[in-house]
């Protein structure tokens, strides 16, 4: 049975092998780390496997320029290979939404699989005339749910990953 509970300290080198294992490059890892260092309002979970890291996900802030709004960015989610397709990452983007939805975040960010993210409640951020901040993004692929519509501007914006991500775009 996986359960999904906050990273610990002790998780930290399982969480850098899954993410390096996860992605073609090391890139994720690296940023995982560097974000955990510079920012101090991540969300991380982990998926358990008895006493074995098997998956994580981490979110961090992303503003709308110009209008003072901030919700979460969902960015990396990583499994280990041997572990994939058995439900491990649909559990932790479940948790991890539903952690950030009672802790009062308006929205959540997600540049990804156009095929996957949907089940959660994803959609094109361009309905909500949210733009991703890197040229070429398909529009398909940045997408959003949003859990309070009001913090969203009208105009939508551009919505602003931390720093930490350019190095990986």
């Amino acid at each position: 049975m996986i359960e999904i509970r906050e990273e610990k300290q002790t998780d930290l080198a399982a969480i850098c092998q899954i993410n390096e294992a996860g992605f073609e490059n090391k890139a994720e890892a690296a940023i995982v780390d560097k974000l955990r260092a510079a920012c101090d309002s991540y969300v991380s979970f982990v998926a358990v496997d008895q006493v074995t890291v098997v998956g994580h996900i981490l979110f961090t802030p992303v503003t709308i320029d110009g209008s003072g709004s901030i919700g979460m960015g969902l960015a990396p989610m990583a499994v280990w290979p041997s572990r994939q397709k058995q439900g491990i990452g649909t559990q932790l983007v479940r948790h991890g939404l539903d952690h950030l939805q009672r802790t009062g975040c308006p929205f959540v960010i997600v540049l990804g699989h156009p095929a996957y993210y949907p089940r959660f409640g994803f959609e094109p951020a361009s309905r909500y005339k949210l733009n991703c901040q890197w040229e070429g993004v398909p529009d398909e692929a940045f997408m959003v749910v949003v859990f309070e519509r009001a913090v969203l501007p009208e105009d939508g914006g551009i919505v602003r990953y931390r720093g930490e991500f350019d190095e990986a775009m």
